[in-house]
């Protein structure tokens, strides 16, 4: 593929070969924290809730060879201190942690992190989602950069009183069955209306995710270009729907995380969310008043889809790369994956622990005593491949939301939608 050249002329690369000559002298060491009896100090970066910070500890007791500074920021503000480490080409830690809607804006430097095939990845392979594993990868396959952690499957939470008041089923199996297509989303939210006044979905943004999330190709093209105004695209097929359920008032306007959002969740002044699975941890912990009220079910097939997770990558900086890769291998093993999702709600990639009596057994008091991870479990193996977005994806995605946002206040959806295009276009151009 072209992609692989054009991707390495962004800033990012750029910057990372000129520091490149200065950065390469000596060699490595890639001592592993079995290999005799020598100290190994790795610094490890991630964001987040993410509980690692305990089974870190756990490692160290069990490798005492093996110390781990371990460092948690903000989403934003760890990928910008990680984007300036690498261009700089010193400060990167041993182990990073890459969000997957940032990941493509990292792998335009392919040659500041390690190839984890050479350190054994192979190895663990089958122990993964496919789609989750094979978005690691370079556009070639021969280059991993980062192990699966988390993945975030969605489905649909919905409150069940609200829909008893508008005369829908509240079991999930029932549920699923009446909500099995696009045009179903919408006649049950149009009869939540009607029967409630309350707004079917909480915000055009999840009505406009709803087709966006499991589009394979949305925003830009591999080699950088965007492709919202082609034949057949993704983003206006999912921008149409939005802008449809919007005219049928059926879209409410509580922006996810706002306070005025994080209320409507607790009270039910909407009915339904299309969210991925680590949701539910956010609602267990901060929406006590609705707690019982809401129930979980599967989306409809074209609806599914992957919303968030991440994968653990070893910059090159690193002078321990193996004994990096033996302790990212022992964390997001399955078995580990299952302590993460118990601990903090982190969705597992490893399809081996959807089996666990331990995943199997974990009913939900906030949701009325159902087993949500089965829901979120069938929902991840029902995922279409691996989505690619870009190094340009919430730029032009913030574009087309924000026209979006405008419709919702009265403009013209295809004037709109034309001004999106411009801009999106005049962004990438830069």
């Amino acid at each position: 593929m072209k992609s692989k050249k054009k991707w390495l002329a962004s800033g990012l690369s750029l910057a990372l070969a000129f520091s490149l000559a200065a950065c390469s002298g000596g060699e490595k060491e890639s001592s592993s924290e079995g290999e005799g009896n020598e100290k190994v100090e790795l610094n490890f970066w991630a964001f987040g809730a993410t509980g690692y910070e305990d089974l870190v500890k756990e490692y160290q007791e069990e490798n005492p060879n093996v110390t781990i500074k371990f460092k948690s920021s903000e989403t934003a503000e760890h990928h910008d201190a990680l984007f300036t480490a690498l261009s700089a080409g010193s400060g990167a830690p041993d182990i990073a942690m890459l969000e997957v809607d940032q990941f493509d804006r990292f792998k335009a430097a392919q040659d500041r992190f390690e190839n984890l095939y050479d350190l054994g990845a192979k190895d663990v392979q089958d122990q993964y989602l496919d789609w989750k594993w094979n978005a690691g990868e370079n556009a070639e396959g021969d280059f991993l950069f980062g192990l699966p952690t988390d993945i975030g499957p969605k489905a649909l939470y919905y409150r069940s009183d609200v829909f008893e008041e508008a005369g829908l089923p509240t079991e999930p199996a029932e549920v699923e069955a009446l909500i099995n297509t696009p045009e179903a989303f919408k006649e049950a939210g149009l009869q939540v209306k009607e029967k409630t006044g309350k707004p079917f979905v909480d915000s055009i943004e999840m009505a406009y995710r709803a087709y966006l999330d499991p589009a394979v190709e949305s925003y830009l093209n591999p080699e950088g270009e965007v492709i919202i105004d082609k034949e057949g695209s993704s983003v206006k097929k999912a921008y149409d729907y939005a802008v449809e359920l919007n005219e049928a008032g059926i879209v409410g306007k509580f922006e996810m995380w706002s306070p005025e959002w994080s209320n409507a969740v607790n009270t039910g002044e909407f009915a339904a969310e299309l969210g991925a699975g680590w949701l539910k941890g956010w609602m267990e912990g901060n929406a006590p008043d609705a707690s019982g009220n809401f129930r979980v079910a599967t989306l409809p097939t074209e609806f599914a889809a992957n919303w968030g997770g991440s994968y653990i990558a070893i910059p090159s900086e690193t002078e321990n790369a193996q004994a990096a890769y033996d302790f990212v291998e022992w964390l997001v093993s399955p078995e580990n994956q299952l302590k993460s999702f118990q601990s903090n709600g982190l969705f597992p990639s490893a399809p081996a622990v959807y089996e666990m009596e331990e995943f199997t057994a974990n009913e939900d008091e906030f949701f009325g005593g159902q087993v949500t991870s089965e829901v979120f479990a069938k929902a991840a193996q029902d995922i279409d491949g691996a989505v690619f977005k870009g190094e340009k994806y919430f730029p032009v995605h913030n574009e087309v939301l924000n026209a979006l946002k405008n419709v919702q206040e009265g403009a013209d959806p295809e004037k709109e939608w034309e001004a999106a295009v411009k801009r999106s276009k005049d962004l990438v151009s830069r």
